[in-house]
């Protein structure tokens, strides 16, 4: 996989990926959250935060990614990605299968593709800053872009407190998480995403469409 960081093409040996999940900050909003969730029948974390650790295959860029089925969505999430020691910070999708999430988290988080952007931030030029961050997502609906997703990167754990937590590695890269739904979790097929760096006034970008092939039997 190739990134572009600091005006320079980086090639990315990714040997794993790592999906963190219940990484809100707001320890008492998480826990609402599993409540919410256990009553669609989601079955709660065995730990707060859990790292799970799914087919690194599943990163791609590409502006067009293909699930099964129509219950899947994505997830606006910052990615860390450490490479010979040094960590860069991206922007990814945590697309997901939502009615196999009934079933498993874990398996719904391995049932999708993963799109991330093309481009990374050293992490340490953002470090000092980093709860300034703001990330969004718009899905289309009804032909219009909606806001789905908006907030800071203070709304989730400390980057370097999940770092620690999950071990990541050198060729390891991990997506951290992710903020509230605006009008609640739901299906779409196309995203536009943004992680927006106010301080040194610099964006990075993802756009994508999910395809949903069918379910036959």
């Amino acid at each position: 996989m190739r990134f572009v960081a600091e005006g320079r093409e980086i090639e990315a040996r990714i040997e794993h990926l790592v999906v963190a999940g219940w990484t809100g900050r707001d320890i008492g909003a998480v826990r609402h959250h599993i409540e919410e969730l256990a009553a669609l029948g989601v079955a709660p974390p065995s730990q707060v935060p859990l790292f799970y650790r799914v087919s690194q295959s599943l990163l791609v860029q590409a502006p067009r990614i293909e699930v099964l089925g129509p219950d899947t969505s994505g997830e606006v999430e910052p990615l860390l990605v450490n490479l010979d020691g040094t960590l860069w910070l991206g922007l990814g999708s945590d697309h997901t299968d939502r009615q196999l999430e009934t079933v498993s988290v874990a398996a719904s988080k391995q049932a999708c593709p993963k799109p991330v952007s093309p481009m990374l931030w050293r992490f340490d030029t953002v470090a000092p800053h980093l709860d300034r961050l703001i990330l969004s997502c718009e899905i289309r609906e009804n032909g219009e872009w909606t806001l789905y997703q908006e907030g800071t990167l203070a709304m989730i754990r400390p980057l370097g407190d999940l770092v620690a937590q999950s071990g990541l590695d050198t060729g390891g890269a991990m997506l951290c998480g992710t903020l509230g739904a605006i009008g609640g979790v739901r299906p779409a097929s196309d995203y536009r995403m943004q992680l927006r760096d106010p301080v040194l006034e610099r964006s990075l970008y993802l756009e994508y469409r999910a395809s949903a092939l069918p379910v036959v039997a």
